[in-house]
């Protein structure tokens, strides 16, 4: 009906849903998406007629580049205010890492991204508010995207580290007067590394499945924003080709994690080995 129009002659309609091939049965139109997918093809958008596959893959790019940024801020910042909080636990500063980490975890993303927008971008104006282009344009989002990704990296370190300083090679390091950057570095970060390396795994799939909220908000030419716009639409060629290509993407990534463990950590591979 929207692309025919409200008042469309019902002919029109029929003529446009044989086009489309929505006027078949829901088992032969399923049956033909399966063989068109076997075929590397997602279809025709129905509002642009534009081959789906080609907007992906023109778009994604985009959401790479914005995810590596957002991982970029989130893993330095989140690994060290949890080591941070753990070596200074109860303190003040794992208070305040405790609360900054709850709060990030907290707000949700549209509001964070608008109050970044209204801050950094139109009463100081450091950044531009929306848009694709230059590195200029991708700090906003970055930053917006990396606040749960650091967070949730924050909490997760600051737990493991605790449990490894209580572990007895800790006290034997000690004891033996190792320092505390030298214990830290080859003690601590080696055996915490495996569920940090999970945390990030996890965030930079779903970061590459399109962040739709922060990528429509800044207007983001990405994965993200090409979903909503397909949501939006109803162009549903577009959104089954943006949910397979995120499914594809999130299992590799997590495939490709799964490997890391192998080389990160000797003890899994000789458990391996073992079964």
């Amino acid at each position: 009906m929207s692309l025919a129009g409200e008042r469309a002659h019902p002919e029109i309609i029929e003529n446009i849903k044989k086009e489309m091939g929505i006027d078949k049965g829901f088992i032969r139109q399923y049956a033909g998406y399966l063989k068109l997918l076997l075929q590397g093809n997602f279809g025709t958008s129905y509002y642009t007629n534009r081959d789906v596959l080609k907007d992906i893959t023109a778009k994604f790019p985009n959401t790479i580049v914005l995810a590596f940024a957002a991982m970029l801020i989130a893993v330095p910042a989140g690994t060290a205010l949890g080591f941070m909080a753990a070596y200074r636990k109860d303190g003040f500063i794992d208070k305040c890492v405790n609360a900054v980490s709850l709060a990030g975890l907290s707000i949700p993303v549209f509001w964070s991204a608008i109050m970044i927008m209204l801050l950094l971008s139109l009463k100081l104006k450091l950044f531009p508010p929306s848009g694709t282009g230059d590195a200029r344009f991708l700090v906003l989002p970055a930053l917006v995207l990396s606040i749960p990704a650091a967070a949730t990296l924050a909490r997760i370190t600051r737990i493991t580290v605790l449990d490894i300083l209580r572990m007895p090679y800790i006290n034997t390091a000690k004891a033996k007067g190792l320092s505390s950057l030298n214990i830290s570095a080859v003690h601590v970060l080696k055996n915490a590394i495996i569920p940090i390396v999970t945390i990030i795994g996890l965030d930079f799939g779903s970061y590459l499945n399109g962040a739709v909220v922060t990528e429509t908000i800044f207007g983001w030419d990405g994965l993200g924003r090409f979903t909503m716009d397909g949501i939006i639409k109803r162009d549903y060629p577009v959104i089954l080709g943006c949910v397979i290509t995120g499914t594809v993407v999130f299992v590799l990534v997590n495939l490709i994690t799964d490997i890391a463990y192998h080389f990160l950590d000797p003890r899994i591979r000789l458990d391996a080995g073992k079964n």
